[in-house]
C-alpha cells in the first residue's frame, strides 16, 4: 500500500537588494564582453576562462543600465545551467535577476507553444513525449504498416527514430542519412518515409508532440507565419546563448528568427570544444556566427583560470592543427606544475596496472580520489580497468548507468498520468493495458480501438470485454479511471497515490526486485507534488528529466570519496584535479571509423583537446604498445601513437614507460652429480644418428 502523499510547503516571496559588485575583478577581456552595448557579439571562450561568470556579469550589466529582466532571454543547455547563472546574478542586481527569462532551447519552445501553438494549428493541451515514447509510436506506425514481419529486414523502431531524429536537426535528406550511416536500409527508403509520414499523422491525431518537433514548430513558426513571428520576437530585446558550439542547425535558425527586429545577440562558446555533431550539433554555426549577424563583435577569452601552464603548452598545441578554428592560445598566470605524462604500456594489462598504481601513490600522498578521473573515447575501454580497480578495493563510479525516466516501472505510472491528461496518447494506452495479466498485444489493441470510437473517453474501457483471465485487473482498471476522471481536483500527489494502489501490486509480481523500484516510485510521487499540477509536471520531468535511478544504477560505488571513470563527452564541462587520458592510439582515440572522414576526424580532435582541458594539476596520457583482439588468443597488433599527439605535442610532455612487472626471482641452477639422461642423445636418437 502506498504512503499517503507529501504536504505542499507553500515558500514565501523572495526580495533580495542588490549587494553590488563582488568578488575577483573580472579581466580585460572579461570585462569588455559583460560591458559591450548593442549588437552581436561573440565570446570566444576557451576551456576554464570563465565563460560563465562572464555571461553572468553580462546579464547582471544588461539589467544595471536599465533592461527589462523579464526582456531578457537566456537560453542554455540544461535548466540547472540557466537556474546557476541568474542565482549568480542575483549577488550582482538583486532579486531583478528572478525576472530574466532563463532555460534550455526546447523548454522555451514548449513555454512558447503552449502560448501561440493554438494559433497555428497545435492545441495548447499537447503531450510531450520522450524519446522511448517516439520509439514506441515508431514501432507502432512500422506494425501498422506491415513492416514489422521478422522475415524482412528492416529498421528497428530505434534506429528509425534516429534516422528521423537526424533529418529534422541536421537538415539532411532521409536518403543522405541511409546512404551514409545506413547503407543496408538504402533500399527501404520509400518505406521508410511511408512509416515516417504515418508517425507524423498519429501525432497529430492525438494531439502528441516529440522532442523534435519542438524546435521544429518554433522555427516554422519564425519563419512561415509573419504576424506570429513578430510577436514572439517583440517579447524580447537581449538573446543570450550559452555553449553556442553545440547548437545544431534547427537552434540556429530560431536564433536568426528571433533577431528579427534587433540584434542584441551574444552567443557564448569554444569552437574547440565542439564534440556533438552525433547529436546534430553543427560545427559550423559557431564559425558563421559572424556572417549570420552583420556586425558581430568577437570577444575572445585565453585567460585560463584551471589548468597549469604545463598543461596548457601541451593543449594549445593539439588544438592548433585544427583545419578550422578561431585563433586563441590559452595562458595562465599559476605557476608551477610538472609538464604532462606520455605513458608508453606494454599492453593494455601493463595500462590497467599503471593506472592503479598510480592512482594509488597519488591518494596516500593526500589527493582525494574523487579529485581523479578517467577518461575514455568510449565506455568500453574501461572493462579491464574496473576488474583491476575492484580486486584492488578501488572504489569508483562509472558514470551513466539507468535513466530514471528509462526505469520501466517509471515509465509505467507516468503513463497512467499521461492518458488520463491526453485520453488519445495511443501508446500511454499500449503500456498501461500490457501491464494487465491475461491482456496481451492483439487484446490491447483491440482495447485501443473500442476506446478510440468512444471518442477517447477513459470511462469508456469499462464497456471493453476482455478475456475471460484478464477480466478481474480490467474490472480493476476501469474503477481506477472512472474514480480519477470523476475527481479533477485531486492533487498530483493523491492521484499517483489511487495509481499505485493498483499498480504496487502489479509490480511485485512482475520484478523480483520490488523494493528499489517502489522507493523511486515514492520520489516519483515526491518530485510530483511540488508541481502545480498533472500539465505542469509531465512537461517538466520530459523536458528536464532525472539522470539517474540510484536505487537500480549499476556499477557505482557507494562512498562519497570515489575515483570517476567516465567517456570524454561525459566529462564535458567538469575538472579534476589529477585526469588519466587512455587508450591514446590511432583506432582507439581516433576511433578507427573516424579516420576515412575529415570532418569527423576533427571532431575527435577537439574531443581530445576537451579530456586534456579537463585537469587542473596532472595529466597523465596513457598508451599500449601492444593490442590483442581478444584475451582469448596470442595474435596482437602494433600500436600507433595517436595522430593528434604529433612531434611537437610530444616536446610539451616527459615521456613516461612502464617497466616490466616484478618477477619472482629464479631459484638457483642445481649442483650435484651427472645428469642422469642425455636429452639431446635421444633426439638424436629419433631421427638414426
Amino acid at each position: 500500500m502506498s504512503k499517503a502523499p507529501p504536504r505542499v510547503y507553500v515558500p514565501r516571496p523572495r526580495e533580495v537588494r542588490p549587494p553590488g559588485e563582488g568578488g575577483a575583478p573580472l579581466n580585460p577581456e572579461q570585462r569588455a564582453a559583460a560591458e559591450h552595448g548593442e549588437g552581436p557579439l561573440l565570446i570566444i571562450a576557451g576551456a576554464g576562462t570563465g565563460k560563465t561568470r562572464t555571461l553572468v556579469h553580462r546579464v547582471a550589466h544588461l539589467i544595471a543600465r536599465g533592461a527589462a529582466p523579464e526582456r531578457i532571454l537566456l537560453l542554455t543547455f540544461t535548466r540547472r545551467a540557466a537556474q546557476e547563472m541568474l542565482a549568480r546574478a542575483e549577488r550582482l542586481v538583486g532579486s531583478a535577476s528572478h525576472r530574466v527569462a532563463g532555460g534550455t532551447f526546447h523548454a522555451t519552445a514548449h513555454r512558447l507553444l503552449r502560448r501561440f501553438g493554438p494559433a497555428a494549428g497545435i492545441a495548447s493541451d499537447f503531450t510531450i513525449m520522450d524519446q522511448g515514447d517516439a520509439e514506441d509510436l515508431m514501432q507502432l506506425s512500422r506494425a501498422v504498416l506491415g513492416l514489422a514481419e521478422k522475415k524482412q529486414r528492416f529498421p528497428k523502431k530505434e534506429t528509425l527514430h534516429a534516422i528521423y531524429s537526424r533529418h529534422v536537426n541536421t537538415e539532411y535528406t532521409v536518403e543522405r542519412i541511409l546512404a551514409e550511416e545506413y547503407p543496408q536500409f538504402a533500399e527501404r527508403l520509400g518505406d521508410i518515409g511511408r512509416v515516417f509520414a504515418d508517425y507524423t499523422e498519429r501525432k497529430a491525431q492525438r494531439n502528441l508532440v516529440d522532442y523534435d518537433d519542438l524546435l521544429l514548430f518554433w522555427s516554422a513558426i519564425l519563419e512561415q507565419a509573419p504576424t506570429l513571428a513578430d510577436k514572439i520576437a517583440a517579447l524580447y530585446d537581449h538573446i543570450l546563448v550559452d555553449e553556442y558550439q553545440d547548437t545544431n542547425v534547427l537552434q540556429a535558425r530560431i536564433l536568426r528568427g528571433m533577431c528579427r527586429a534587433h540584434k542584441n545577440v551574444t552567443a557564448v562558446g569554444d569552437d574547440a570544444q565542439s564534440i556533438y555533431s552525433f547529436r546534430g550539433a553543427s560545427f559550423r554555426n559557431i564559425l558563421d556566427f559572424p556572417t549570420d549577424f552583420e556586425g558581430t563583435t568577437i570577444v575572445t577569452l585565453e585567460q585560463n583560470y584551471r589548468s597549469t601552464q604545463a598543461i596548457l603548452d601541451t593543449t594549445n598545441e593539439v588544438i592548433a592543427r585544427a583545419a578550422e578554428r578561431f585563433s586563441k592560445r590559452l595562458w595562465t598566470a599559476r605557476g608551477g606544475g610538472e609538464k604532462p605524462w606520455l605513458v608508453a604500456c606494454q599492453d593494455e594489462r601493463a595500462q590497467t596496472r599503471f593506472v592503479a598504481d598510480r592512482v594509488l601513490e597519488l591518494h596516500e600522498a593526500g589527493t582525494a580520489l574523487s579529485e581523479i578521473a578517467v577518461l575514455v573515447r568510449a565506455g568500453y575501454m574501461t572493462a579491464d580497468l574496473e576488474i583491476e580497480l575492484t580486486a584492488r578495493g578501488i572504489p569508483f563510479e562509472k558514470w551513466g548507468g539507468i535513466k530514471f525516466l528509462e526505469a520501466a516501472h517509471v515509465k509505467d505510472v507516468l503513463a497512467f498520468l499521461r492518458l488520463l491528461e491526453n485520453p488519445r496518447d495511443e501508446v500511454s494506452w499500449y503500456r498501461v493495458l500490457l501491464l494487465l495479466p491475461g491482456i496481451g498485444d492483439v487484446t490491447a489493441r483491440s482495447a485501443i480501438e473500442h476506446i478510440a470510437a468512444s471518442g477517447w473517453d477513459p470511462t469508456s474501457l469499462a464497456g471493453f470485454t476482455p478475456p475471460p483471465k484478464a477480466r478481474e485487473a480490467h474490472t480493476r482498471l476501469a474503477a481506477l479511471l472512472a474514480a480519477l476522471v470523476a475527481a479533477p481536483s485531486l492533487d498530483l500527489g493523491a492521484e499517483i497515490g489511487h495509481i499505485r494502489r493498483l499498480y504496487d501490486d502489479l509490480l511485485r509480481e512482475r520484478y523480483d526486485d520490488a523494493e528499489p523500484r517502489l522507493n523511486d516510485l515514492e520520489q516519483l510521487q515526491t518530485i510530483a507534488a511540488s508541481h502545480a499540477d498533472r500539465a505542469a509536471f509531465l512537461s517538466s520531468i520530459a523536458l528536464e528529466p532525472p539522470a539517474a535511478t540510484r536505487d537500480l544504477a549499476q556499477g557505482g560505488a557507494t562512498e562519497d570519496d570515489v575515483l570517476v571513470l567516465s567517456t570524454v563527452h561525459s566529462a564535458k564541462g567538469k575538472e579534476w584535479d589529477v585526469v588519466f587520458v587512455l587508450w591514446a592510439a590511432d583506432g582507439f582515440f581516433p576511433l578507427a571509423r573516424a579516420t576515412e572522414d575529415p570532418a569527423e576526424l576533427e571532431e575527435e580532435r577537439r574531443l581530445m583537446y576537451v579530456a586534456m582541458t579537463r585537469a587542473r594539476n596532472e595529466l597523465l596520457v596513457t598508451y599500449p604498445l601492444h593490442a590483442y583482439p581478444s584475451r582469448y588468443t596470442a595474435d596482437y597488433s602494433l600500436d600507433q601513437l595517436s595522430r593528434f599527439i604529433d612531434r611537437g605535442v610530444r616536446e610539451t610532455m616527459q615521456r613516461v614507460v612502464v617497466g616490466p612487472e616484478n618477477e619472482p626471482a629464479a631459484p638457483p641452477a642445481p649442483t650435484g652429480p651427472t645428469p642422469t639422461v642425455d636429452l639431446r642423445a635421444i633426439l638424436r636418437g629419433r631421427f638414426g644418428v
